[in-house]
């Protein structure tokens, strides 16, 4: 007679356990992907730092250390609410943004926005612009000058003129028009950014934080470029870059299948063909102008 160990049967994988593993699989990693460079990430280390040390007391015996963790228990799940607020929030909104059809388009102004980024980046004049996508940025528009304005290179560089009144601050741009001027907007408070970026850069890493916007930033020391988006920034962007990033961004490879690059057409995935409201490339071939 076989020993009991060598009589275990393994349970038999089915179509509904593969599907419940893969699903369980997944939200772990979109939990880690929520915390990961974030201070919750220290946080949810010490608790399971805390976790451990009380199955070393239960082992070991030591109740008092044991019977103290365990009155801490009750409290856990209030204490993760409060900790991980901002990372919930930004969970559910993330998950409230998804779009299972449709998608976006390319702001019309893209063009005119650019070339106002060339000209702030050949000037070393700083500037922060905030594209609005699916999340409302109503609550930081408010906190601004309201503008209601379109989208020009002449309006943008006025005002981020050095000396005027909405020269600090970012620009929300809502559906081609400029919302408001001199907004503020919340700072990454990410450690590993917070010491080796300057207040502009963080304001445009931590408003991608909270939405699913796009920040550009003219740095005013160095007239670099950079792009956040997602809660990532990418530095040292060309402005053929950023044409790439913004387009991106809001799904024009997804809608829009580009046919004649230069002849302002595009070709949709039905093989039907719509007249393009912006020129590839228009903005890239002014920016060599300007820097000529």
């Amino acid at each position: 007679m076989l020993p009991a160990v060598l009589n275990f049967e393994f349970p038999r994988l089915g179509l509904n356990a593969v599907l419940d593993i893969l699903a369980v699989a997944l939200v772990i990693y979109q939990l880690l992907q929520i915390v990961r460079g974030t201070r919750a990430a220290h946080i949810l280390t010490g608790i399971v730092a805390v976790v451990i040390i009380y199955q070393i007391a239960v082992q070991l015996g030591l109740e008092t250390l044991r019977s103290m963790l365990s009155s801490l228990a009750p409290y856990t799940a209030i204490a993760l609410i409060v900790l991980f607020q901002q990372e919930i929030r930004r969970a559910l909104g993330r998950l409230g943004r998804k779009r299972l059809l449709g998608g976006y388009h390319a702001p019309e102004s893209t063009d005119e926005l650019l070339l106002a980024i060339a000209s702030l980046s050949r000037d070393k004049i700083g500037g922060l612009i905030v594209l609005e996508r699916d999340a409302g940025l109503r609550t930081f528009v408010e906190s601004g000058v309201r503008l209601d304005a379109h989208v020009s290179r002449d309006l943008l560089l006025s005002i981020f003129m050095p000396g005027t009144a909405l020269h600090d601050g970012a620009v929300i741009i809502q559906k081609d028009r400029v919302a408001a001027a001199a907004c503020f907007l919340p700072l990454s408070v990410r450690p590993e950014v917070s010491s080796r970026l300057g207040t502009r850069h963080r304001a445009g890493l931590g408003i991608t934080e909270e939405s699913d916007a796009l920040a550009l930033i003219v740095s005013e020391e160095t007239g670099g470029i950079s792009i956040a988006s997602g809660g990532e920034m990418e530095s040292g962007v060309t402005i053929e870059r950023a044409e790439q990033r913004i387009r991106r961004h809001f799904g024009f490879k997804n809608i829009l299948q580009v046919g004649s690059f230069g002849t302002g057409q595009a070709e949709i995935s039905s093989g039907k063909r719509v007249p393009h409201v912006i020129e590839p490339g228009r903005a890239t071939r002014e920016a060599e102008k300007v820097r000529r």
